[in-house]
């Protein structure tokens, strides 16, 4: 082969070349095309199954709401589940004062905190909170503390635990009737729940 035949052949050669450089470049284009829509397709198959578990969930949840809303009505109606209600707390404890005929009541509340006991009970998700009320009472004799707590539990204006009280004679030489013999300091805890804002339970 001599110069003048590789004249002749140099433009189809290069010719050849670009056109083997072009496939080329379309191969990889088109491997690299097939290699994102798999990714891609992965992603939407994964998206399939976290929007069916979500839409699963959801059903669970809305089972679970239906089953038990009744239920947690009945618990905000008395007090327990949403916020505090502390002024019909305060219109219990003058209620529950005048029904057990003590001699006035005094009282304190403090600031709402996490309740301590709660891990023990494992409430998941509800927020169980308190505020602990310092009470001050005057009494006729011990059976009239037990028949104030009756009363006060008796008017469902929450849920309160008792933590500890202390009784003190007064100091009367007299015998007059109808007079406080005793003095009471209590320490109640106004236990509350607060459901997480997932529960989709509203007012």
């Amino acid at each position: 082969m001599n110069n003048e035949d590789l004249k002749v052949l140099r433009t189809p050669l290069i010719i050849l070349a670009a056109v083997i450089t072009v496939v080329a470049g379309a191969g990889w284009y088109t491997h690299t095309l097939v290699i994102q829509s798999k990714a891609a397709l992965v992603r939407q198959n994964n998206d399939l199954q976290s929007a069916k578990t979500r839409m699963r969930q959801s059903g669970d949840e809305k089972e679970t709401i239906v089953k038990y809303v009744d239920r947690y009505r009945e618990l905000e109606t008395i007090g327990f589940a949403g916020e505090e209600q502390r002024i019909n707390w305060l219109d219990a404890l003058r209620n529950a004062n005048a029904a057990a005929g003590l001699f006035g009541i005094g009282y304190q509340i403090g600031t709402q905190h996490s309740y301590p006991y709660a891990a023990e009970l494992d409430p998941g998700a509800i927020s169980l909170q308190e505020s602990i009320m310092e009470l001050d009472m005057s009494l006729l004799h011990e059976g009239d503390l037990a028949r104030f707590f009756e009363t006060l539990r008796a008017q469902r204006v929450g849920l309160f635990q008792v933590r500890e009280c202390t009784l003190t004679r007064t100091d009367k030489s007299d015998t007059l009737r109808n007079q406080a013999y005793l003095s009471a300091k209590c320490d109640l805890a106004w236990i509350t729940a607060k459901p997480a804002a997932a529960t989709g339970v509203k007012r």
